[in-house]
C-alpha cells in the first residue's frame, strides 16, 4: 500500500528525548516500511527514517524558537498532503492530529483514519465529536473512548515498541523508578511519598515542561531537596533507559489522571521491570495484575505491595511485553484497519470517480 504517515510538527519523529506520540509514529513508519509498503512521512525536517521523508519546516517546532503560531503551519500541512491526494500519490491516510483534518479531508476520496492520542474527556471535545460523527477514529486504549462514544471508533490498537529497542539488563535492583514528565496529572509527589513510605531509594528520570515549572518549583523541587532518598536525574533518552529501568524493583506511575495508553509501563515491561500504578484511565487493559504489576487505588495501597515486586518473575514478565506490545503487532493491527476501511469506501470511491 502506498501509505502517508502524517505527524505533528511539534516534535521530530522520533524525537531527541520525550514525546509519545512522534515515537509511536515513527515505530509505526518503521515497521511499515520492513513488511513492504511505501511509505512517505509528513513532519519535520529533522526527523529519521526509513520512509520518503515529506518535511514542510525544517526543525521541531518546540524548538524553534522563531515560530510562535505553531496552528498556521499545521494548516500548511495539512492542505499539502491535500494537494498529493489530488494527484493520487495515496492508497490511504493516517493522521495523528488530532481533529484537525476532519472538516478537509472529509471532503475527499481517499481513505483515512485518525489515531487519537490524548485524553478525551474535556468539555470542549463534545461539540467536535457531535460534529463529525462520521469521521473514522482509532482509540489507543478502550478507557479513552469512554467520555465520547458518540465517535465512529473503528478499533483499539494498543501501542508497541520495536522488540529490541529497550531489553533487560543484569542489575540488583536496588531504587524503585519515575520516568518521563514532572507534571500534577503524573503524581511524582504520591512517588515520592510511596518510597518514602517504603524507606527505599527513589530515582526520577524526567523531563520538566515549560507549563508545569511552578508546580516543580513550589513542590517537588522542596519534596527533592529535602529528602536523601530521592535522586532526580532529569530527562533520558531511549539507549539509557534499559539500565535506568533494569536497575528499578518497580517503576511508579501514580497518575491522576484519565490516562489515554502510558506508553512508559510498556518501557517498563520490555525491561522486565514490574509496574505499580494507580487504577486511572488505561491502567487495568495494560498492566496484568500479580503477573506484569499490580494496580492499587492509593498511596498506602502502592506502598503495601512494593515488597512484593521482588516475587514477580521479570522474565515472565518480558515475555509477556513480546506477546501484547511489540511495534509489529502494532503495524500488523494499523493495516488490518487500513485495509477494512478501505474496502468499506470502495463504493464511495467508484461514485466520486464517476462523477467527475
Amino acid at each position: 500500500m502506498r501509505i502517508a504517515q502524517v505527524a505533528p510538527l511539534t516534535e521530530a519523529v522520533p524525537p531527541k528525548l520525550y514525546g509519545g506520540t512522534e515515537r509511536v509514529v515513527h515505530w509505526l513508519t518503521e515497521e511499515l516500511v520492513a513488511l513492504g509498503h511505501d511509505v512517505t512521512l509528513f513532519a519535520s525536517g529533522d526527523s529519521r527514517t526509513s520512509a520518503k521523508l515529506d518535511a514542510l519546516w525544517p526543525r521541531a517546532l518546540r524548538l524553534d524558537g522563531s515560530v510562535r503560531d505553531p496552528n498556521a503551519l499545521h494548516m500548511v500541512l495539512l492542505e499539502r498532503v491535500r494537494q498529493k491526494c489530488d494527484d493520487e500519490e495515496f492508497d490511504f491516510l493516517h493522521f495523528h492530529l488530532d481533529y484537525y483534518p476532519w472538516s478537509l479531508f472529509h471532503r475527499q476520496p481517499t481513505p483515512f483514519v485518525t489515531t487519537l492520542h490524548g485524553r478525551l474527556d474535556l468539555p470542549e471535545h463534545q461539540p467536535v465529536f457531535n460534529t463529525f460523527t462520521k469521521m473514522p477514529v482509532i482509540s489507543i486504549s478502550n478507557a479513552q473512548r469512554r467520555p465520547v462514544p458518540q465517535a465512529n471508533w473503528v478499533t483499539t490498537i494498543h501501542h508497541g515498541l520495536p522488540e529490541k529497542l529497550l531489553t533487560p539488563k543484569p542489575a540488583k535492583q536496588e531504587y524503585l523508578a519515575v520516568l518521563g514528565r514532572i507534571a500534577p496529572e503524573k503524581g511524582v509527589d504520591r512517588a515520592i511519598k510511596i518510597a518514602t513510605h517504603c524507606g527505599i531509594p527513589l530515582k526520577i528520570a524526567a523531563k520538566v515542561d515549560r507549563a508545569d515549572q511552578d508546580y516543580y518549583d513550589e513542590l517537588i523541587r522542596p519534596m527533592i531537596e529535602n529528602n536523601p532518598l530521592v535522586d532526580f536525574i532529569g530527562e533520558i533518552s531511549d539507549h539509557e533507559k534499559s539500565d535506568f529501568l533494569s536497575g528499578a524493583l518497580g517503576l511508579l506511575l501514580p497518575i491522576d489522571w484519565p490516562e489515554p495508553f502510558g506508553l512508559v509501563m510498556i518501557e517498563a515491561m520490555a525491561c522486565g521491570t514490574p509496574v505499580v500504578a494507580f487504577n486511572r484511565g488505561s491502567v487495568p487493559e495494560i498492566i496484568d495484575e500479580g503477573l506484569t504489576g499490580f494496580i492499587v487505588e492509593d498511596v498506602i495501597s502502592a506502598a503495601g505491595v512494593v515488597n512484593r515486586l521482588p516475587q514477580l518473575d521479570r522474565a515472565a514478565i518480558r515475555k509477556q511485553f513480546e506477546t501484547r506490545f511489540t511495534a509489529r503487532r502494532m503495524a500488523l493491527d494499523y493495516l488490518a484497519a487500513y485495509r477494512s476501511l478501505t474496502e468499506a469506501q470502495a463504493p464511495r470511491i467508484k461514485l466520486v470517480s464517476s462523477a467527475e
